[in-house]
């Protein structure tokens, strides 16, 4: 089990760190908004009223000791950098930090976030994803330009092999897994018949998926 602070109890914030304690893990909320904190109250480890700007307001809290922060502060961006500051000065390992467009981000990362994330953006650009592209069921970022995707078998695929299909240099794809099913096969058999009913997991740039889809 980690700790977690999570800063701001917005719809982010909210959710964030309902589902974080949902998890299993220790998670301790804050905002300024009273209301806020105890709608939230019974959902996580510990919330509290307080202002996170405040240096010595997080370290009385003993933000030091807890192993990742989330800061959700949406739409007051000094408040959002002066927690990021705060964190970082406390010695906080991991900081996640929300962003409303790409100059906030800028600054929060020159602040030392570890990853600053714009969900709205990350949200559309997956489904953007599952619209535009056939057999998509679904995907995980892993930085920018990769992910992980579970894709269903193309038409193209049908009745060849994973080595037939020579995924890795024409498309930069790595088969991570293939089901079969119920049946979840890692690695796969690279020489097995593709069944139109196969599903793949696998590991690429998030443009190949473009390459794919003409398949």
């Amino acid at each position: 089990m980690k700790s977690y602070i999570v800063i701001g109890l917005g719809l982010f914030g909210m959710e964030m760190a309902t589902r974080l304690y949902a998890l299993g893990e220790e998670v301790l909320a804050i905002d300024t908004d009273e209301v806020l904190v105890n709608r939230i109250a019974d959902r996580v480890t510990r919330a509290v009223t307080a202002d996170a700007t405040d240096a010595d307001v997080l370290d009385k809290l003993g933000a030091a000791s807890f192993d990742r922060a989330v800061v959700a502060i949406g739409t007051d961006l000094a408040a959002s950098a002066l927690a990021t500051m705060n964190l970082k000065s406390l010695k906080v390992p991991y900081v996640l930090c929300k962003a409303q467009n790409d100059t906030h981000r800028e600054m929060l990362e020159r602040l030392g976030a570890d990853r600053v994330v714009i969900p709205e953006r990350e949200m559309a650009d997956k489904l953007a994803l599952g619209l535009t592209s056939v057999g998509v069921m679904e995907y995980i970022e892993l930085s920018e330009e990769y992910g992980i995707l579970e894709i269903k078998t193309p038409l193209g695929w049908e009745g060849k092999t994973i080595r037939e299909l020579e995924l890795r240099s024409r498309y930069g794809a790595n088969v991570l897994a293939m089901r079969d099913g119920d049946q979840l096969k890692i690695p796969p058999d690279i020489d097995l018949p593709i069944k139109r009913k196969d599903t793949f997991v696998v590991l690429g740039r998030y443009d190949m998926m473009k390459k794919i889809k003409a398949e």
